[in-house]
């Protein structure tokens, strides 16, 4: 096989491709890339880890067809190192090695068998389809949520329930649940409803966040398929019952509280970072008109911050984990509409790495409305605005 391509567009396709690679040596195929001609100007790249696989189409000059597994790491490396240009990939007559050459530079890479390369399931129908834009922040909403323990095997994915009418995008780890819905304008009356593990809603949401084109999806019966221009992604579905959520969500609040977004996160950013326990708890005193954020830890102090607040009531006082708060304060989104919304995204640096955008909405700051009946209840809050979505996160209060 040999072709050439532009490295500007061999480097944006290689580092998409990174997410599923495996990076241990147990199944060493699992590391390359299988790269194969596609008629005369394009060219087939897959990568896959067995339970989430990513092909990507891109535009190539085929001098000679055929198919090569490269290591996918190495060649991102070498690439992205290149200076703009044209980058030729030659495979050689003899065994699997690889000759990648660029200007005066010249590397020599061993490659695999193509026919070691694991079967990659055969694409189905994908019958339904949502923008882009909508699918990114369906996932930056939830995903947070997703449980990260191995043995909550029904845990570890987002429930998505579409119908054309309305999606429905749900997740929970046992101590918080965020739920997502949104209206749509089109009506089918197929029902896509499936459980997309943790790992394909992050490669979904790298591919979503900036595309221009709708994501069509679809599934059999054992994998899920999603597609948008040049690229497709199939994961393997996940089994086991998804626990009753409408149980969960607070049907008659008693109390309501609003607050600054902005102003409450970066209180409890800095109060939490007092406490020594794994959780960092936070204690929030509501009274009229104002939050006392609190935070203690043994042996080494203590933090309060005050923040103004919209509340008329008798004195409360209610415990959180501080980190399912940011991580929730961190997913907001603040957007003048859901198409422009993801355009502005940037990465948050003080909760591990939540994807979070300026809290505001329609030019104005974004307020929290929470909602609860009492300190040992499921706590609710939502955007106390218009976003065109149904957002809410219950999170089970600390006892402090």
């Amino acid at each position: 096989m040999e072709f050439k391509i532009e490295q500007s567009v061999l480097k944006e396709e290689l580092g998409f491709l990174q997410g599923v690679l495996e990076r241990k040596e147990t199944i060493p195929i699992l590391s390359n890339i299988l790269c194969e001609s596609i008629g005369e100007n394009t060219v087939r790249m897959t990568g896959t880890d067995l339970d989430v696989t990513i092909r990507c189409d891109v535009e190539a000059i085929i001098e000679q067809p055929g198919k090569v597994c490269l290591p996918g790491r190495k060649l991102f490396d070498i690439v992205r190192s290149l200076n703009e240009g044209e980058i030729k990939i030659r495979k050689e007559s003899s065994g699997d090695w690889v000759e990648v050459t660029a200007g005066r530079g010249r590397f020599r890479l061993a490659g695999y068998p193509s026919g070691d390369f694991p079967e990659i399931p055969v694409f189905k129908s994908a019958p339904h389809s949502l923008p882009a834009s909508v699918f990114a922040y369906l996932i930056q909403s939830t995903s947070f949520a997703v449980t990260t323990e191995v043995s909550r095997f029904a845990l570890s994915g987002a429930k998505m329930i579409y119908n054309g009418e309305k999606v429905t995008m749900v997740s929970t780890d046992g101590h918080r649940l965020a739920l997502i819905e949104k209206n749509l304008d089109e009506k089918e009356c197929e029902t896509f409803e499936a459980l997309i593990p943790r790992k394909a809603l992050n490669e979904l949401y790298k591919a979503s966040r900036y595309s221009t084109s709708p994501f069509t999806f679809g599934e059999d019966h054992n994998h899920l398929y999603f597609q948008a221009s040049n690229k497709l992604m199939i994961a393997r579905k996940l089994t086991g019952a998804f626990p009753n959520y409408e149980m969960v969500l607070p049907k008659d609040v008693e109390k309501k509280v609003s607050f600054d977004l902005q102003e409450m996160r970066k209180a409890v950013h800095r109060v939490s970072l007092i406490p020594t326990e794994i959780n960092r708890p936070v204690r929030m005193t509501i009274r009229e008109g104002e939050i006392e954020v609190k935070s203690h830890g043994t042996d080494v102090g203590e933090g309060v911050e005050i923040v103004p607040a919209d509340y008329s009531g008798e004195e409360t006082v209610i415990g959180f984990n501080s980190r399912y708060l940011l991580e929730y304060f961190n997913s907001v989104v603040s957007f003048e509409s859901a198409d422009a919304a993801e355009n502005e995204a940037v990465k948050a640096t003080d909760s591990g790495g939540s994807a979070a955008v300026p809290a505001k909405i329609g030019g104005t700051s974004t307020r929290i409305l929470l909602e609860f009946s009492q300190p040992n209840t499921p706590t609710q809050m939502r955007i106390d605005a218009d976003t065109g979505y149904d957002y809410r996160y219950v999170v089970m209060p600390l006892r402090i």
